[in-house]
């Protein structure tokens, strides 16, 4: 489940380095690919949010009832948060592919904020949270967390080895992106 969770957290990393790079772009005055930054928030909301998150959460729930530890209860909190503030540049974004007007100034805070938020919470997972469960978590104890999973669990809709339709068009990007 770990190795999961990390795999997916890779995944992240490379659309938020697109995401960094689109808001440098944007705070230089250059135009961007709105569509593209869209794809990757909905990607982020759909598959993040409704899958490895609650993935997470589960595995946290589970080591809470059973191992105990106080630094571990502030995730879902956080998880929270970054649901929060990726339905807020989504709601920009969707703004601005209507044409309607948003202040420059406000979409690149709004930008940056998103990213640094996302990447902050997944490196305190890296660094806090996936060793202290890989290192208490039994054997038994991952077989009982998968089987909760298991409904939570979905595919991974844009980094698939098989051909997908859901978004193409973002996949198209990412493997012809400078």
């Amino acid at each position: 489940m770990l190795k999961r969770l990390m795999h997916d957290h890779k995944h992240m990393a490379v659309l938020l380095n697109v995401l960094k790079n689109k808001q440098m772009k944007l705070s230089e005055g250059e135009s961007i690919n709105f569509i593209v930054v869209r794809d990757i928030v909905e990607y982020m909301q759909g598959y993040a949010e409704r899958c490895h998150h609650p993935v997470e959460d589960i595995i946290y729930a589970y080591y809470l009832a059973h191992k105990a530890n106080d630094n571990i209860d502030k995730l879902s909190a956080e998880h929270e948060l970054v649901i929060q503030a990726s339905a807020a540049l989504m709601t920009t974004l969707n703004l601005i592919l209507s044409d309607i007007v948003v202040a420059r100034e406000k979409l690149i805070v709004d930008f940056a904020d998103y990213v640094a938020l996302q990447e902050r919470h997944m490196q305190m997972e890296e660094r806090e949270i996936f060793p202290l469960l890989a290192k208490t978590l039994t054997e038994q104890d991952w077989q009982l967390i998968e089987s909760e999973c298991q409904k939570s669990l979905i595919d991974d809709p844009l980094f698939l080895d098989r051909e997908q339709k859901e978004f193409e068009d973002l996949r198209a990007y990412l493997t012809t992106a400078d």
